[in-house]
């Protein structure tokens, strides 16, 4: 059977910069290895920083776009079926931060899927800086995305403090209490810069497991509650669009932004451009799409538009 290991975590937790990484550890282990990318919007910015991977042992499937869920079970059912053929032995499934993960384990319940696919590993990532109030609707996702999770992996550890990271993992078990999920998290959670995970670590990672509990779901419409806007085209330079982020983030009346991110040409190559209230990366890859996405709740997309277009 082919393994399948999911990688959750909340909008801007890193999930992607993770998967990348684990994806790396995989492939020099021998496997052969298909990443399914699921991003919240209609163009799949995360999937673009992964293109490098592809080769002989790795290639990248996506699901982009918002969709009722049956819709989107469906496209996801399909792509797996597709993947089963081709002689991979790991799937890596990286969902939006705002994904049911409810719906991924139905999905490998089902027929065909569930002769063809086991479930792995579930890795949850949470920021290590992850702020102190969230809306409910965040924090149950915050919860419910890490409540099976094998184990916590925190992100931008070497920018936190011990007392800061051991202030989020109580956070996370505070959020995990309120939804009535019996898991609490301690030794189950890496707090370590990924620049220095040994083998070790990395072996740890890939045997984790994951936790069967349970949790009172909060009912709520995702896409209603999270937004996110699409600006194209823009003929911005760097320069122009960071300071516009750090005016979105920074400054008042545009909404709950948790994320702005996209991709910036300049000088015949491309710059991605990910940004979030406590950080900042503008970083060259080798391709992208001139494309600038900003993700809240509540967001104001006339004050966030005129401020995109005017800097």
């Amino acid at each position: 059977m082919v393994q399948v290991d999911l990688i959750t975590g909340f909008l801007g937790s890193g999930k992607t910069t993770f998967l990348r990484k684990y994806v790396q550890y995989l492939i020099q282990q021998g496997h052969n290895v298909c990443i399914l990318e699921n991003d919240f919007g209609a163009v799949n910015v995360d999937a673009m920083l992964l293109q490098d991977l592809i080769g002989e042992r790795c290639d990248i499937e996506t699901i982009s776009g918002g969709c009722d869920c049956d819709t989107h079970q469906r496209r996801m059912r399909t792509k797996l079926i597709s993947m089963a053929m081709r002689g991979f032995d790991r799937v890596v499934i990286e969902p939006s931060g705002i994904f049911d993960v409810d719906e991924f384990y139905d999905i490998l319940r089902d027929e065909p899927l569930d002769r063809w696919y086991a479930l792995g590993n579930v890795v949850a990532i949470v920021d290590a800086r992850l702020e102190d109030t969230l809306s409910p609707q965040a924090e149950y996702l915050l919860a419910s995305e890490a409540a099976s999770a094998g184990l916590v992996v925190m992100s931008r550890a070497q920018q936190a403090s011990c007392a800061q990271a051991e202030a989020v993992v109580a956070h996370l078990n505070r959020a995990l209490a309120a939804c009535r999920c019996p898991r609490r998290f301690g030794d189950d959670v890496l707090c370590k810069d990924w620049a220095a995970l040994t083998d070790a670590d990395w072996e740890r990672i890939d045997r984790c497991g994951w936790q069967q509990t349970s949790y009172v779901k909060l009912h709520f419409d995702e896409h209603e509650a999270f937004t996110s806007l699409y600006f194209l085209e823009l003929g911005r330079t760097a320069e122009q669009l960071q300071r516009a982020a750090r005016t979105l983030l920074q400054g008042a009346g545009y909404g709950h932004i948790l994320r702005i991110k996209g991709f910036i040409p300049e000088n015949g190559g491309w710059l991605e451009l990910n940004a979030a209230r406590d950080a900042m990366t503008l970083q060259p890859i080798p391709n992208g799409q001139e494309v600038l996405i900003v993700i809240g709740e509540g967001l104001d997309k006339a004050a966030i538009e005129a401020v995109v277009k005017q800097l």
